[in-house]
């Protein structure tokens, strides 16, 4: 489960402070759904969406493909994150050098899946930290397992 009513099903700060870091000063390939989720879109955004007449925030640039997305995000020089949401997900892991994936070792309810069809069972961990954290909406210890996966030949992008 990776989401609820376009956001978290869960309420843990430190993970959400743990995403922050990790993707501060990089250039992030967003999904549009998850993109008018967001409260904040940082510089150097490139939203996937197949309605480019859509107004964006400054900063932001619209793709009509994953593959455009990642090719522009890329030129940046700067790190690159797919940030979501699934179907982004889904389309862009082929092209993925590495994936960080926290894991909520506690059962959410939620409206939206982790793709099944991304392979992660090939991908070799390559770190993996466990940390026990208080989830705000039920006040339980919660165990977030963030979890780094690499993928030895990930597709080259055309162009």
């Amino acid at each position: 489960m990776i989401g609820l009513d376009g956001w978290l099903p869960w309420d843990i700060p430190e993970e959400l402070a743990y995403f922050e870091e990790m993707v501060a000063g990089a250039a992030l390939v967003i999904g549009r759904l998850t993109y008018e989720s967001m409260d904040v879109v940082p510089v150097d955004s490139f939203i996937v969406t197949s309605q480019p007449e859509l107004v964006f925030k400054p900063g932001c640039q619209t793709e009509t493909s994953v593959e455009k997305a990642l090719l522009t995000a890329t030129g940046t020089g700067k790190n690159v994150f797919v940030i979501g949401g699934a179907a982004l997900y889904a389309a862009a892991w082929p092209y993925c050098q590495r994936f960080y994936l926290t894991r909520i070792e506690r059962a959410f309810a939620g409206d939206c899946c982790f793709p099944e069809s991304i392979p992660l069972d090939r991908w070799k961990i390559v770190g993996e930290e466990r940390k026990t954290y208080l989830e705000r909406k039920t006040g339980l210890a919660t165990v977030c397992r963030f979890v780094q996966y690499e993928q030895e030949n990930p597709l080259r992008l055309p162009g």
